[in-house]
């Protein structure tokens, strides 16, 4: 009779043949891109690139979120991961055509990367962005995102034959399987674009399948870098790298903060100048991969964030398809699946915002203005809001008495 492995022996079997790290990675990258690369075209188109620009700034930060969460996890052996900025392009589909057009919109995404690298090689930086009260960056957000959140309701008068089954998808996936709500409402919205080319007989280009980068030289404007650099560096900030951090803490794992704010930031200066506007850790999805899901040793589980990296890869070979399909949509429809994969994110935005009911003043003073859509001086609603929070927070700030008692 043969002799039984040893536990140890039979413990590095089972470690050989779990599947689940590669899976959760697999899922990670697949739930990333396909619940928010909406939001990015609608940003991208939003501040003057056309279609072919859009669609290499979609392939430009698929590859850079890929290659650095491949760096970042073998490097590491954490389960770290990467995305895009999706609040960042929210941002920009609030900011409107800079001054200077999209090359200047370009030279933002540019500088906001140089911010991203800075804080990683300085610390004053970060404490720095550490002071801005994490009340009014949320209600910035929220005030951005407002306009974007409304779209699928707004569509629903305009087109509600194309916008009703994505939105009642949506709902039901909510109450089911809601990881899986706005992939599942993409696929519905794909399935009524296809119907609707297929009813009118309207081909698609097969040519524009193909993946290509397309360079675009920066400019820089002063009013495109408070306009937009300024602001997107914040979100991106506040909103998904803190994040992130605090999502991989609370699987136990340390955030490799240097390495992952240089990554980000070079990995966005090099996409720039194809049209990625920021990349940046992973906060929503980085539990996927960090998470049980991905096995039950912990000391795998940074392989999730390897393969999630590969899977990025395999995603931008079919980006461009994509997008030439989508841009063939009726009118709104576009905006309205990037406003339900946004919904989330608002309601996180307006409760973190107006969490602390003694100064509540400043943050809904922050929404209003980010909401109205103001531009003052080429400058748009977002860095305004910003400032009007500071100001409203300083001057409502309760000041110590001069005169001691």
């Amino acid at each position: 009779m043969p002799n039984s492995p040893a536990p140890s022996e039979a413990k590095t079997t089972r470690a050989r043949i779990d599947s689940r790290p590669f899976v959760a990675g697999i899922v990670t990258a697949s739930v990333g891109f396909t619940s928010s690369f909406a939001v990015v075209l609608a940003g991208l188109k939003a501040v003057g690139a056309d279609s072919g620009q859009a669609a290499s700034g979609l392939l430009a930060l698929t590859i850079t979120v890929g290659i650095g969460v491949l760096v970042l996890a073998w490097r590491s052996r954490v389960p770290v991961t990467l995305a895009w900025s999706t609040p960042g392009a929210a941002l920009l589909a609030a900011s409107g055509i800079p001054d200077g057009g999209w090359p200047a919109a370009v030279g933002a995404f540019l500088a906001a990367g140089l911010l991203l690298a800075l804080t990683g090689m300085m610390p004053a930086l970060g404490r720095l962005m550490a002071r801005i009260p994490s009340s009014l960056a949320q209600a910035m957000l929220a005030g951005v995102l407002l306009q974007l959140c409304l779209a699928p309701f707004k569509a629903l008068g305009t087109v509600p034959v194309f916008v009703a089954p994505v939105i009642l998808c949506w709902l039901l996936m909510m109450k089911f399987a809601p990881r899986w709500a706005v992939p599942a409402a993409l696929l519905v919205a794909l399935g009524v674009i296809g119907t609707s080319l297929a009813s009118a007989r309207t081909a698609v280009d097969p040519a524009g399948f193909m993946p290509a980068l397309a360079w675009t030289t920066p400019s820089f404007s002063l009013q495109a870098l408070a306009g937009i650099a300024v602001p997107l560096f914040v979100v991106t900030m506040a909103s998904q790298n803190v994040p992130g951090v605090a999502v991989l803490h609370s699987f136990g794992y340390e955030t490799p903060w240097r390495p992952a704010m240089l990554a980000t930031g070079t990995g966005t200066v090099l996409g720039a100048p194809f049209g990625g506007h920021a990349i940046n850790l992973a906060a929503l999805s980085a539990a996927l991969a960090a998470g049980p899901e991905a096995g039950g040793d912990r000391s795998r589980r940074w392989i999730a964030g390897f393969t999630s990296g590969l899977a990025y890869l395999v995603l931008a070979a079919f980006s461009t398809a994509l997008v030439s399909v989508v841009n063939q949509a009726p009118a709104g429809m576009l905006e309205a699946v990037a406003g339900l994969a946004l919904l989330g994110t608002l309601a996180s935005a307006i409760s973190a915002a107006l969490a602390d009911a003694e100064e509540r003043i400043a943050p809904a003073v922050t929404f209003l203005m980010a909401a109205s859509g103001l531009t003052f001086a080429g400058i748009g609603s977002a860095f305004w809001a910003l400032a009007a929070g500071l100001a409203v927070r300083w001057a409502l700030k309760p000041r110590r008495s001069l005169t001691s008692t």
